[in-house]
């Protein structure tokens, strides 16, 4: 078998940047050092200098749309646009057709990615208030976690934040990691009245943040901490949205003891309201985007190490369901291909590092969900590795957009870095825009204990 070594890169990993050699011996990094030497006839060398060499980034919220909803987006299509964007490990949500809320419709999902996904993957169980018994039976060591994001959409009982008699029996019962999404619907849905009282259907996009505003994240948010912390569930908020949230978490001295975690999104450290005027629906997603204080709230709070990660919350829709009113025009948007470059650029604007990104995008997440193996440039461990070059520009257009739903926010968006390759398992998967889907990824093996 080859070898592949990559020469010369600057590795960005556990908080420093050395120039290094990585040596990849089938799925795995063997050797990591300053010069390594090799034989020509069976090593096959990547000229990584002036190159940064990041592990592959592993985003815990994504909505791939497989089973049931395939014409917004496919496990394969979508993962080829994160493999593009670096990405090499996903977590998607249970909010497909069926929805994944009992076990034997989660394992067929597994088995779609078992031949199509190029992306390592795992699949959250979904829970409501009727599978609980079904939710307690997961296997720890196979599936990511329990999580209630986007099932709300198939019903009007709303999220499990809303009901805190629920999230006593399961906080009480569950050994594994529970990610919620958390707004209070009883706040959202007065505002809702009071704005459709003035405009109808019609109102205005900039209006989605102060409908779900900031009271409604934060009575949700702190309602299931309390109840987390009541019981001691290892619990993950999904996509904090607001400054005043972030007061709700802490830095600890050791992040696997930390027992609530919480992220930020992608789109959250990026756009505000400011926003709206131009591209209205296209960055309407639930939780809202909010205003510049909240934005800058929340890589502050990623910056102290109150928030503990950075995802995507990657929701697909085609464009016709993001076009017509507010009431009618769908919540979420396309990012897994974009995530990166536009962290990146916001490396470029000094406001975070390239260590941090690591951190927060790899490590963080693998120690979250103690994945095996994974998160890390490492040897022994996988060589899910991603290099970026940070002085190559491209502007992101229609035709190199590589989601299913054919459109992104971010189009006519000039970045600065670019993507170069992308390995996965330790083959070169994506390599300066072209693939190889010869290899597909593996599923994500995490340890029991949560």
């Amino acid at each position: 078998m080859t070898k592949l070594l990559i020469k010369s890169a600057q590795v960005v990993n556990e908080g420093i940047i050395k120039t290094l050699d990585v040596l990849i011996d089938g799925e795995r990094i063997s050797k990591i050092d300053h010069s390594i030497s090799f034989d020509k006839s069976n090593v096959t060398v990547i000229n990584a200098e002036g190159l940064f060499l990041l592990p592959g980034l592993i985003d815990d919220q994504v909505h791939f749309r497989e089973p049931g909803f395939t014409q917004k987006g496919t496990i394969y299509s979508e993962s080829k646009a994160a493999i593009a964007g670096g990405i090499t490990s996903f977590m998607d949500m249970p909010n497909t057709s069926p929805n994944a809320v009992d076990l034997k419709t989660l394992e067929e999902k597994y088995k779609l990615a078992e031949h199509t996904s190029l992306a390592n993957y795992s699949f959250f169980m979904g829970i409501n208030k009727n599978n609980l018994n079904d939710a307690l039976r997961i296997d720890n060591t196979m599936i990511c976690g329990l999580s209630d994001d986007g099932l709300y959409f198939d019903n009007e009982e709303g999220i499990l934040a809303n009901y805190p008699d629920f999230l006593e029996k399961l906080f009480s019962r569950t050994d594994s990691l529970v990610a919620l999404h958390c707004e209070d619907d009883t706040i959202i849905n007065k505002n809702l009245i009071i704005y459709k009282e003035n405009y109808g259907d019609d109102i205005p996009m900039d209006y989605h943040p102060l409908i779900r505003n900031d009271k409604a994240c934060y009575e949700a948010t702190k309602r299931v901490i309390e109840i987390a912390n009541k019981y001691n569930t290892r619990f993950h908020a999904l996509h904090i949205s607001t400054d005043i949230e972030t007061t709700l978490f802490k830095k600890v001295s050791s992040l696997r003891d930390k027992r609530i975690t919480g992220e930020a999104c992608v789109h959250h450290l990026w756009f505000s309201d400011k926003d709206y005027e131009k591209l209205g629906s296209k960055i309407k997603w639930n939780p809202a985007i909010k205003s510049e204080q909240d934005k800058n709230g929340l890589m502050n709070a990623l910056l102290e190490d109150r928030l503990d990660i950075i995802a995507t919350d990657h929701a697909p829709h085609l464009l016709s369901e993001k076009e017509g009113n507010y009431i009618n025009s769908k919540s979420g948007a396309p990012l897994v291909q974009h995530a990166l470059p536009i962290l990146l650029e916001l490396y470029h604007q000094n406001k975070i590092s390239l260590e941090k990104i690591v951190e927060k995008t790899s490590h963080n997440v693998a120690e979250i969900y103690r994945i095996q193996n994974r998160g890390y440039i490492r040897e022994g461990y996988y060589a899910d590795l991603v290099l970026v070059d940070l002085n190559n520009s491209w502007k992101s257009i229609n035709e190199n957009t590589l989601y299913k739903c054919g459109w992104s926010p971010f189009e006519n968006y000039t970045f600065k870095s670019k993507v170069m390759k992308t390995i996965v398992n330790g083959n070169i998967l994506y390599d300066e825009g072209l693939f190889n889907e010869q290899k597909i990824g593996k599923r994500l093996i995490f340890e029991k204990n949560r």
